[in-house]
């Protein structure tokens, strides 16, 4: 039997007891991955590994043991339970090992759950798994997560209270994060509230979200914007010793200040220009943009978005002066323009 998109995001939620078995499959092998370890821990469930009732092969070695799925399916173990039988890494060329232990399959058997990487409409192994009258097949997408995926995922975790903005910061990480950062993000989140009660905020998100220097490049702009220029030579040290180059911090810092300008020309004020950009931006990040965007105007915005492009065009250019020393007179430059027209 063939799934939908909805319909697999609640099988693997809660596949069904009795079936056959289940083939996954997708381009993207972490994603399968995730709903793969989601489906067996749904059927054995946490010490199903553990108590041997979890049967592990590859494709490869299936194509050499054509057996081992057949005997796998129907061996006893030790331990009472739901049993699996997993074959990852597998693809058309083993179909012909499949049909037979999927032929032979009876309740109390154990389930067969096959992962694999893209299948076309053609697929010999789709089609097994979707003319089957007990099995299933469910393609796996780069689609980000659903909603109602993320709530699934959160109350796995524990968290049952979670505010509005920082719902909607989970949704926008999902679109730019990996699954599984974003899985071990939510799985962190939970370990953070253990014991909370206290609805999850912005910044119980973001202090259990993978830091990255994106981290040290907003303080960098930050203190630029907010005219704090005896802080910004602390500041490019440290990000210049993590790697960062002189051109990332131009692009960043026009990526920051085109967003001020944005919010800043806006008709409604720049509580509504910040409300309106592109991948949302919540909480204390949120407020101090609005603060910034309206201290500064947007004719000041306006020069220092000049500034910041021709020390970008300087920088891509065959120019003899330091990049470091470029880099570091423009937000000196930038912070001194605020502050004298502030």
């Amino acid at each position: 039997m063939k799934l939908s998109a909805r319909d697999a995001t609640a099988y693997f939620r809660k596949p069904d007891p009795n079936g056959a078995g289940i083939l996954i499959y997708g381009g993207d092998a972490m994603r399968v991955a995730l709903k793969r370890q989601e489906v067996i821990k749904a059927l054995v469930g946490p010490n199903g590994e553990e108590e041997m009732r979890l049967t592990r092969m590859t494709g490869a070695e299936l194509r050499k043991d054509p057996a081992m799925l057949g005997d796998a399916i129907k061996a006893q173990g030790f331990f009472p339970g739901p049993r699996v039988a997993f074959v990852e890494e597998a693809g058309d060329s083993v179909a012909k090992a499949i049909t037979p232990a999927l032929a032979d399959w009876a309740e109390g058997d154990a389930q067969i759950v096959v992962t694999a990487g893209q299948l076309n409409a053609r697929s010999s192994l789709r089609k097994l798994f979707e003319a089957h009258p007990r099995a299933y097949a469910a393609g796996v997408y780069d689609d980000p997560p659903s909603r109602d995926e993320i709530e699934g995922h959160l109350r796995a975790a524990g968290v049952a209270n979670v505010s509005r903005d920082a719902m909607d910061l989970i949704s926008a990480y999902s679109r730019e994060m990996a699954p599984g950062d974003l899985r071990q993000t939510i799985e962190k989140l939970g370990l953070y509230k253990l014991g909370d009660g206290t609805e999850a905020t912005v910044e119980d998100v973001e202090a259990c979200a993978p830091q990255s220097n994106e981290a040290g490049l907003d303080d960098l702009l930050n203190v630029v914007a907010d005219l704090n220029a005896s802080d910004i030579g602390p500041i490019l040290s440290r990000l210049y010793a993590q790697g960062t180059q002189p051109v990332a911090l131009c692009i960043a810092a026009m990526r920051h200040f085109r967003q001020l300008h944005t919010a800043a020309s806006d008709p409604g004020g720049a509580a509504a220009g910040i409300g309106r950009l592109k991948p949302p931006i919540f909480g204390p990040r949120r407020d101090r943009m609005v603060r910034q965007a309206s201290n500064w105007g947007r004719p000041n915005l306006e020069e220092a978005l000049g500034a910041i492009t021709e020390t970008d065009l300087t920088l891509r250019s065959a120019n003899t002066a330091p990049d470091r020393a470029l880099v570091g007179r423009m937000f000196i430059r930038l912070a001194m323009l605020g502050r004298r027209r502030g």
